[in-house]
């Protein structure tokens, strides 16, 4: 099998040159497309062979799907070129990533200082860390007095999402990044809402950075998956081990889903986030809605935004005056834009994350992170421009 120059690749070639490219790997039948490898184990010439391999003294090749495949090795050196870091594990889901990076890394004893805005699922990992001996503070995410007392003291890692869910806050990632370094912490970022087309994540001080592949990567709300970015030490060292015994690598078919979406990721996450921007402009505009986007200069952290990933993202906040009542109308007269609990997909989809995504937090949670009954959670499509706003205005003047 042929494996593509990977270093080659990042210093060389455009990025979308490598969103193509990076990481293919080829059989004797040459072939132009990524063959999915649906295979859970791999034949050895010899038991020599397969006794170097289990040992690690032999050629860098596969022993068990759980352990590595080539299908998905090939996402993972394209996500890691793109990412620009050393290496990648890709995991069977976002969740997975999340639980693999943080699980792996810290152990009892140890302490971890994280942001309060979180999607529910990954509080949920820290609170199980916290009840196995984890120390884990929280913070206000935006309030760099709070990381710079929180991180006066050691810890072994900071954890916050670059751009928080569902309420779209910036964390100001340079300066966070730097207060953790000198307090000895590893920096992991779940980026998702970023995305790897807009991400400068190891640039600005990240050391591991997370994503759900479900999202943007795949783009089309086909299927479940996760990545871990990060060094060669990190992944290999302390992520793989953790992840190929505990169960949760990615499925060879799923990878190959993957592998493809990076190829036209850039140009739909680009196409998304000009749509957003004449949107969220134009809601703006009207005045009965409060619209909160990074990429209108209204935005409490606007600056940061432009600094941190130099765009307003592919999400958009709507808070409803009128509480759940209005905001569930507005859902129920929508007719374009999708009804679902997913993002980053080509269809235009609209959540109410205080009673979907963000249900199991107590009202008085919600309440503090900015999760009101009116909120709603709209992450924007390839539709038509025109169609979408004309579908928002016409379900907001319904409600």
């Amino acid at each position: 099998m042929t494996d593509s120059p990977t270093e080659r690749d990042r210093k060389s070639m455009g990025r979308q040159t490598r969103a193509v490219h990076a990481g293919a790997r080829r059989s004797q039948y040459g072939e132009l497309a990524e063959a999915i490898f649906m295979t859970q184990g791999f034949l050895y010439d010899s038991a020599e062979q397969a006794e170097k391999r289990f040992l690690g003294t032999g050629p860098d090749e596969f022993i068990y799907a759980r352990y590595g495949n080539p299908t998905s090795r090939m996402f993972e050196d394209r996500i890691a070129s793109l990412e620009g870091t050393e290496d990648a594990f890709a995991t069977a889901s976002g969740m997975a990533a999340v639980n693999g990076a943080l699980f792996a890394y810290l152990r009892p004893g140890d302490r971890v200082v994280s942001a309060r805005a979180l999607f529910g699922s990954c509080a949920y990992v820290l609170d199980l860390l916290a009840g196995y001996g984890v120390q884990v503070d929280w913070v206000d995410g935006l309030d760099l007095a709070q990381w710079r007392a929180a991180l006066a003291q050691p810890a072994k890692a900071v954890f916050f999402e670059s751009l928080s869910n569902p309420t779209l806050e910036v964390i100001d990632l340079p300066a966070v990044a730097a207060l953790a370094h000198e307090a000895g912490a590893l920096v992991m970022v779940d980026n998702v809402f970023v995305t790897p087309t807009f991400s400068r994540a190891v640039e600005q001080g990240a050391d591991v950075v997370i994503y759900s592949a479900t999202k943007h990567i795949d783009g089309s709300g086909r299927a479940l998956g996760g990545v871990i970015c990060g060094t060669r030490d990190f992944v290999r060292g302390i992520a793989e081990p953790y992840l190929k015994h505990t169960g949760g690598a990615i499925s060879p078919f799923n990878a190959w889903i993957m592998l493809n979406g990076l190829v036209t990721m850039d140009l739909r996450v680009r196409a998304q986030c000009a749509s957003a921007a004449v949107i969220a402009q134009a809601l703006s505009a009207r005045g009965d809605v409060r619209v909160i986007y990074p990429g209108l200069p209204e935005h409490p952290q606007h600056d940061v935004a432009m600094k941190v990933m130099g765009t307003g993202g592919t999400m958009i906040a709507l808070d409803l005056p009128g509480g759940k009542e209005v905001a569930f109308r507005v859902l129920d007269a929508l007719q374009v834009i999708s009804l679902s609990n997913n993002l980053g997909d080509a269809r235009s989809i609209v959540t109410h994350p205080a009673t979907t995504t963000h249900q199991r937090l107590a009202d008085e949670a919600r309440a503090r992170l900015g999760i009101g009954p009116g909120l709603l959670r709209l992450s924007i499509g390839l539709e038509d421009t025109a169609d979408l706003l004309a579908d928002l205005e016409s379900a907001l003047a319904a409600a």
